[in-house]
């Protein structure tokens, strides 16, 4: 009997198959959980302007400490015209535009305001509470990376740099299906030798939040004809994931037909427990999964294998699972 490959081997003979998918525009609304497929940079300075770190009262360092008449109001995004003068105070929302000749914001819990002016007791060092101009990002530099899977501080940084659309890889494409006679779906009245199915659930769900499109295909009976016509269906995909049938017993029909219809079988069976029985194939470019039946091992057998293909499928930069000890 063949050796059983390690995990390590069996993920380096899926990716050595593997091969990112086009790339199309896509809105940030429509980008969570989307893998970039070209840098992303940003389309101005951030902040774009200097601005107040908190509310207070925007002063020169050099007036501190002093007690100082408050000449205007600075709101977020209703900057002042007039310069501030020697000696004086500008009241400043957190967000506001620092106004010409301030290099300082004293924070309002720091002052004493009265009859519209502020007593200022500490000095202040010039800079204080101010965000520079470009301190964060500068315009024309990268925000996200490519092969970057976008999650929500990801897609904040975007919005906020001005970027509305990003290049992302398109969805792989996975035709999801379940076999075996035993086999009902939930809500139907099980018979002597029966079972619930429960794997296409968990797995579109998992397909799903691996960022696939996911076509259920109908269950099939052990019956090698509506094998065959389904296998054929789900071979148009960019991967076809069966779940059942890929054992040795006289009913599992999975792997047999699948070599009937062209399917190159690059492994079956990996060192790991659960999920041992797992087979993986490619016919051109679709590549070919086959997960055990019971729906841990095929839980296993998904985490370990097939989010490794869609990653990869969608240009991720370490498509690989991270394990924690």
């Amino acid at each position: 009997m063949e050796a059983l490959l390690t995990i390590e081997v069996a993920q380096a003979r899926i990716l050595e198959r593997v091969r990112p998918l086009r790339g199309e525009r896509v809105s940030l609304d429509d980008a969570l959980g989307r893998v970039v497929a070209e840098e992303a940079r940003a389309l101005v300075d951030l902040p774009p302007f200097p601005s107040s770190a908190m509310d207070g009262f925007a002063v020169r360092a050099a007036d501190t400490p002093g007690r100082l008449p408050v000449v205007a109001r600075v709101a977020a995004g209703v900057p002042v015209a007039s310069p501030l003068g020697s000696a004086e105070a500008m009241g400043i929302a957190t967000g506001g535009v620092v106004p010409e000749g301030a290099d300082t914001v004293v924070a309002v819990e720091d002052v004493v305001e009265n009859d519209n002016t502020v007593e200022i007791v500490a000095r202040l060092q010039v800079g204080t509470n101010i965000r520079t101009r470009g301190g964060d990002v500068r315009a024309g530099a990268a925000i996200v990376r490519r092969g970057t899977r976008l999650g929500s501080p990801q897609l904040g940084a975007l919005a906020a740099a001005g970027i509305a659309f990003v290049h992302c890889a398109v969805r792989p494409r996975v035709a999801l299906l379940s076999t075996g006679s035993e086999l009902r779906r939930p809500g139907e009245p099980l018979r002597a030798g029966e079972i619930y199915e429960a794997n296409g659930v968990l797995l579109a769900a998992q397909l799903t939040q691996a960022g696939a499109t996911v076509v259920r295909l109908p269950q099939v009976a052990d019956d090698e004809d509506v094998h065959r016509e389904a296998i054929q269906q789900g071979l148009g995909a960019d991967v076809l994931v069966t779940s059942g049938g890929v054992s040795v017993g006289p009913h599992d029909l999975v792997r047999r037909i699948e070599r009937e219809l062209g399917v190159e079988e690059v492994f079956w069976g990996v060192a790991v427990k659960p999920g041992k029985p797992i087979a993986f194939g490619t016919r051109g470019a679709t590549l070919v999964f086959g997960l055990p039946g019971n729906p841990v091992s095929s839980l296993v057998a998904f985490e370990l294998f097939v989010r490794l293909a869609l990653l990869g499928l969608q240009g991720a930069a370490d498509p690989r699972p991270r394990f924690h000890s």
